[in-house]
Order: structure tokens, then C-alpha cells, then sequence
């Protein structure tokens, strides 16, 4: 089973350049959002060390991906971050770019596994009927001198395990398994904040919205709208939608 194209849709936030990146091949979809520095930033080559790191990360799982657990996917995928972290900085680690992760891989059945670090969030739509989403929202109501020293116990037994250069995450994600689903769309959370908004009431309703590319289009439009007349800084936002299809080349969606 494989992806097709459905919808893509990505909104810079109001501080500083996008820092998401989300992406598919062959049977994995994946949704990064780069982690805001709170550390001195290391000299990497981007615009900033977020956006340089959510680049990477999606070159490294498009290079990884294949019909592997989803664990070996993103475990491959980070030593590639790491080695390239070597050249570039040494083994600098607390000061390294991170991010939240979701990587959703399907089988030849069509059941998928969803690997997630930290808050992105995915929402399947399953052939026998229903809608599941998986994801969860991190605590950030702390003051910044909380937030800096949570950022530097990241990746240890203290601290909370995200996507950063070490293969060792990838087996302290989560893992969830799900029936065949036909459709499935992955968030940042900052397009999850539609939902907080009430511009959707729930994540059946996110699915449908952003089914084609004019609706993904419209409801972040929505989300700016709204966040703007409220006051509210945006966030980056980040909409990764597909179907599935064999690798014959028939729809899921065809075939239901």
C-alpha cells in the first residue's frame, strides 16, 4: 500500500520563518514541527536551526522509508541526522534543533501504525467506518526559564523524549496501531488549533475540511482570520493529507 496525494498545505506563523515540514513515499507520511530555540542557536546552515532541522529530518525518512517498522524507519532517519550533525557541529546535543513527529507507515493490508514524538496529530478515516486520531498536546503554560531547563533535559530519563539526533527516540515514541483506513491527514499544532477554536468541532470534522485542497486552503485561511482578530500569535501550520492506494495503482477509496 502506498500514498496518494490528497492535500498539502503549510501557513508561516507570525515570529519567525515556517519550521514545519511534511511530506510521503512509498507507504510512510510523515509531519514535522521544528521546535522553537530557546538555547543559544548553533551555526547550521538554515534560516533558522528549527527550519534547517525539519528539512533534514524529511530528507533523512524519505530516505528511510520502506516496508520496515516504523521504529527502524525514524531510528535510520536520525542517524542520518546525526551523522550530518557530526560534520557540522560535533556532538553538540542540548543545543541541537528538535522537533514533534508523526509517522504514519501502512502494510500490505492496509492497517496503519502511527509513531508519534511529542504533539502532531493524525486523523484516520478506517474503512469499517469511523474516525481515530491519535495525538496529544504538550504542557507549554510554563515560565521560559522552566521551558529553557525542560528543553535541556530533553532525550534523558528527566526530561521528554522528542525527535532531535538520537536513534534512541525512536523507541520512546508512541506507537499506535489502527485498522485499514482509506484517507489520513496529518497536523502540526498549530493547525490543530482550528479545533481549539471551535472553527471545527472535533477531528472528523478537521478530516473532511481538509480532504481537497481548496478546503485545507480555506480553513487555515480561517484560522489566520481568527487568530488575528483575537490577538492570538500564530503558529506555523501544516496540513498533510492522502489517500491510500496498492501498489497496482487502485484506490483504497476506489475500492471501498
Amino acid at each position: 500500500m502506498n500514498f496518494t496525494h490528497v492535500s498539502r498545505v503549510q501557513t508561516e506563523g507570525d515570529r519567525h520563518v515556517m519550521e514545519d515540514a511534511c511530506g510521503y513515499r512509498a507507504n510512510a507520511a510523515w509531519m514535522i514541527d521544528g521546535a522553537t530555540s530557546l538555547l543559544d542557536e548553533l551555526d547550521l546552515p538554515g534560516a533558522s536551526n528549527p527550519s534547517w532541522y525539519a528539512q533534514v529530518l524529511g530528507l533523512a525518512l524519505a530516505e528511510s522509508v520502506g516496508p520496515k517498522n516504523p521504529r527502524t524507519v525514524l531510528a535510520a532517519a536520525l542517524a542520518k541526522v546525526d551523522e550530518l550533525g557530526h560534520h557540522l557541529v560535533g556532538p553538540e546535543s542540548q543545543r541541537f534543533p528538535s522537533a514533534a513527529v508523526s509517522l504514519v507507515t501502512t502494510d500490505d493490508d492496509g492497517a496503519l501504525s502511527v509513531l508519534s514524538l511529542a504533539d502532531c496529530h493524525v486523523v484516520a478515516a478506517l474503512n469499517g467506518g469511523g474516525v481515530r486520531h491519535v495525538g496529544q498536546a504538550l504542557d507549554t503554560s510554563s515560565s521560559l526559564d522552566e521551558l529553557r531547563q525542560a528543553k535541556r533535559a530533553r532525550n534523558t530519563a528527566e526530561g521528554v523524549w522528542v525527535a532531535r539526533r538520537e536513534p534512541a527516540a525512536a523507541e520512546h515514541a508512541r506507537l499506535v496501531t489502527l485498522e485499514p483506513a482509506h484517507t489520513v491527514a496529518l497536523a502540526s499544532d498549530g493547525a490543530w488549533r482550528a479545533i481549539d477554536l471551535g472553527l471545527v468541532s472535533g477531528p472528523e470534522e478537521f478530516l473532511e475540511a481538509v480532504q481537497t485542497p481548496m478546503g485545507a486552503q480555506e480553513l487555515m485561511l480561517m484560522l489566520r482570520t481568527t487568530q488575528n482578530e483575537i490577538g492570538e500569535s500564530a503558529d506555523d501550520a501544516s496540513i498533510c493529507a492522502s489517500h491510500w492506494r496498492s501498489v497496482s495503482g487502485s484506490s483504497i477509496e476506489a475500492e471501498r
